[in-house]
């Protein structure tokens, strides 16, 4: 165990592979809407009505026997509100995480609606005035990209064709880069949109006006997105041999907290720190201590007007002779390399 001890202001003066996302709506009860998403609405009205709710879904699989189900009842997220605003479109935004370069597929079904009749998805999502969309509509058949940009739609892309109520779709989408590609039941149906308005974002299921709209078996396999402090501290791990670990931790969303924003182990990324980094972040002080072959030194990281905006906790290999002060003076240059380099505290988030 590290014991710590707070070193003197004084001494301050010493020279992001693919992953994968499957919404299972099944951990949600009935009638709730799922953890971690946020309703929200472009236009006119209220805020959609988002919940659970069990409904026959065909089975993934193929049947072993002619006597097996091929549908079941699942749990699928719905868009219950039937609002008749023209301009309103309903959203649930999944809060959780923005991304960049992906892949999202999910089943839909457009239920009932008398104005209309359409679901969608909602990508490299800023706000609810500012995002992509794909979309599909029973009432008019229409399958359409468009953008949203400061709540006003842009040049609408995409074909006529029927698009069955009461029955179950797949809708997809695929960004790389400023290439966009949208899928109808497994077609490129659309012309692959070359667009650079939003290069990441959030995800949001979408709908319009009085649509009640099903979705489900929603993936999203995507390129996690790397902050530029997480890029250098790869770098720095590879270039200091003498260096076993490096962390940089900012403040936390709550009061008196802090998390993990850039490590060379990812896993570890959101993690909260203790009451060292919080102290270093706040009276900008260094701490020191002693592992086993290993001292640790935690020292304020600062923006270029001298702020502090992270604390950088560095274990480095010991030695014979190893002292509080020559301990200080080789990771200062290491601080000092991250300053350079990480210049604002945008450089530390996604």
């Amino acid at each position: 165990m590290l014991r710590f001890l707070c070193l003197c202001l004084v001494l301050a003066a010493l020279p992001a592979s693919g992953a994968q996302i499957l919404f299972d709506f099944g951990s949600t009860h009935a009638g709730q809407t799922p953890p971690g998403f946020r309703s929200a609405v472009t236009g006119q009205g209220k805020p959609g009505r988002w919940s659970v709710l069990l409904d026959k879904v065909p089975s993934a699989f193929v049947p072993q026997t002619p006597e097996a189900a091929q549908v079941a009842r699942q749990p699928v997220l719905a868009q219950l509100s039937q609002d008749p605003t023209d301009e309103h479109f309903p959203l649930l935004i999944y809060e959780k995480q923005s991304f960049g370069d992906f892949t999202l597929t999910t089943k839909f079904k457009t239920v009932s609606g008398v104005k209309e009749r359409m679901a969608g998805i909602a990508f490299r999502l800023q706000n609810a005035t500012n995002y992509y969309v794909v979309r599909a509509s029973s009432l008019g058949s229409t399958f359409r990209f468009y953008k949203v940009v400061n709540g006003q739609r842009g040049t609408i892309i995409g074909p006529e064709l029927p698009i069955s109520s009461g029955v179950w779709h797949e809708l997809g989408v695929t960004c790389s880069g400023s290439q966009i590609r949208c899928f109808l039941d497994g077609k490129q149906v659309i012309p692959t949109i070359t667009d650079t308005s939003f290069s990441s974002g959030k995800i949001a299921f979408w709908t319009k006006s009085d649509s009640v709209s099903y979705f489900t078996g929603t993936r999203i396999v995507y390129t996690p997105e790397v902050s530029p402090a997480q890029v250098v501290v790869g770098e720095m791990v590879k270039e200091y041999r003498h260096l076993v670990g490096l962390r940089i931790y900012i403040a936390g969303n709550k009061p008196g907290t802090t998390r993990l924003a850039a490590s060379q182990d990812k896993s570890e990324l959101g993690r909260p720190g203790g009451k060292v980094e919080l102290d270093v972040l706040r009276r900008g002080v260094i701490y020191f201590g002693r592992g086993k072959r290993i001292v640790v030194v935690t020292m304020p990281l600062r923006d270029r007007n001298g702020d502090v905006i992270g604390a950088v906790r560095l274990s480095m290999k010991t030695f014979l002779g190893q002292t509080v002060k020559n301990a200080v003076e080789r990771a200062a240059p290491l601080v000092r390399e991250l300053e350079s380099r990480i210049q604002s505290l945008d450089d530390l988030t996604d």
